[in-house]
């Protein structure tokens, strides 16, 4: 079989699995992204190595939330030192020190995303936000977390540590495609299914805000007419996000 429809139908194999199995922890995080907008208060998305990209993407997009604001740290994302982002990813101490440069309060929303739940400063990061009074939202495959142990002194994975755990449904290991000759799998997918769960946690959590009579504040397009609309936004929230 070609390649490309076989990945094809893996990856929608898995965005259907989410949908049928993880629907209602999805929706119970969605009510509580809706009641934070609804608040006043704010989302936040963390991730290290390639789940910082999930952490990025509720941040300053077409589409997307004012109120929302990714947690990053370069040492624990693959654009300078990726080698190294690999071992900083496994040690416990940074969580809070990383928390302490953003706002963050009781009634914000933390989503943190990590693939394998088992690196100890996502685990971590869970358990400091839920200490500073945030609802946490684990994002990870639970085949993988459950297959091999913590790296976190607690011996929890990274669902455990959270309020709530969201299955991507994923492979272990991630990729999922066997070719003859290679030494292991390819076509990685928790980007793809990650992607997707986070923008559904803020899609309907939109509607729960709206729900509440509160219409929560979004980017336009810049490329689409809304540079204005945007700059308003940015005026207004630059002195609270630190990467604005």
């Amino acid at each position: 079989m070609n390649l490309l429809k076989r990945y094809h139908e893996l990856v929608c194999g898995q965005l259907d699995k989410v949908m049928a199995t993880q629907r209602v922890g999805m929706e119970r995080a969605a009510g509580w992204v809706g009641e934070s907008l609804a608040s006043g208060h704010w989302i936040y998305a963390f991730g290290t190595g390639h789940s910082h990209m999930l952490a990025e993407e509720i941040f300053y997009r077409a589409g997307g939330l004012a109120r929302a604001a990714p947690i990053l740290d370069p040492q624990l994302m693959l654009h300078e030192r990726a080698i190294e982002a690999t071992y900083v990813e496994r040690r416990e101490g940074r969580a809070s020190t990383l928390l302490d440069l953003y706002p963050v309060g009781p009634g914000d929303v933390l989503i943190v995303a990590s693939n394998s739940g088992r690196n100890a400063v996502p685990i971590e990061m869970a358990m400091e936000g839920r200490k500073r009074g945030l609802r946490v939202v684990a994002l990870t495959n639970f085949e993988h977390a459950k297959a091999w142990p913590s790296r976190h002194s607690s011996g929890k994975w990274l669902g455990e540590a959270a309020d709530l755990a969201i299955d991507n449904c994923g492979v272990m290991g991630d990729a999922c495609l066997h070719v003859d000759g290679l030494p292991g799998l390819i076509g990685p997918t928790s980007t793809i299914t990650g992607a997707f769960i986070v923008n559904a946690l803020i899609v309907q959590g939109i509607e729960e805000a709206m729900k509440r009579g509160v219409a929560p504040e979004i980017f336009i397009s810049s490329n689409s007419g809304g540079d204005d609309h945007n700059h308003r936004l940015l005026d207004k929230y630059k002195s609270r996000i630190r990467h604005l």
